[in-house]
C-alpha cells in the first residue's frame, strides 16, 4: 500500500523486516505512546507481540519508520488493534489511515467480523471517520489518558 502527499514523498505500509526496523518500530511506539507519561522502556510491549501482526509506515526515500500499528486475533474471534502511533512531524498526512486500512484488511481477509480497539479520547474522531463506533468508556492509562472501547463490524 502506498500513498503520496503534496511533497511527493512515498509512504509504504508493510511489516517490519530487519532487526533495525523492529528496533525502530518499538522505539516509535515507546516515544509516542509511553515516554511522554514517564512510563519505563518495555511498557510499549506486551505478551502478544509474537502472535500479533505488525505494520510500519516507512518513508521510502529515507527508510524512516514514521508510523506503526498492530493487530491480533482474540479468543472470542474478534481482532484487536493496539499501539497505533504516527511520528508527530508526520501527522495529518493520512499515514494513520493507511496503517488502519492495512490492519483492517488483515482481519477481513481472515473472515473476522468485528475489530475492537481502546482509543484515547483524543483519537475518537479519527476512528469515527473510519467507521468505528464508541461502545463504552474504558480505562484511564497512567491516571491521565482516558480511553473508550470502540468497534467496527465488517460491512
Amino acid at each position: 500500500m502506498q500513498s503520496s502527499n503534496a511533497s511527493a514523498e512515498t509512504i509504504v505500509v508493510r511489516s517490519p523486516r530487519t532487526p533495525d526496523e523492529w528496533d525502530a518500530y518499538y522505539a516509535l511506539r515507546y516515544r509516542v505512546l509511553r515516554q511522554p507519561w514517564g512510563a519505563p522502556p518495555g511498557s510499549e510491549r506486551d505478551e502478544l507481540e509474537d502472535s500479533a501482526v505488525h505494520r510500519i509506515a516507512v518513508e521510502a526515500s529515507t527508510g524512516r519508520i514514521v508510523g506503526c500499528g498492530r493487530i491480533h486475533q482474540r479468543p472470542d474471534g474478534t481482532a484487536q488493534i493496539r499501539f497505533m502511533a504516527v511520528a508527530e512531524d508526520y501527522r495529518g498526512r493520512g499515514i494513520g489511515s493507511m496503517l488502519l486500512e492495512s490492519l483492517q484488511q488483515w482481519a477481513w481477509e481472515r473472515g473476522i467480523a468485528t475489530i475492537v480497539l481502546y482509543a484515547r479520547t483524543t483519537a475518537i474522531p479519527f476512528y469515527l471517520q473510519h467507521g468505528y463506533r464508541v461502545v463504552e468508556r474504558a480505562h484511564t492509562l497512567y491516571g491521565a489518558i482516558e480511553h473508550v472501547l470502540m468497534e467496527k463490524r465488517r460491512a
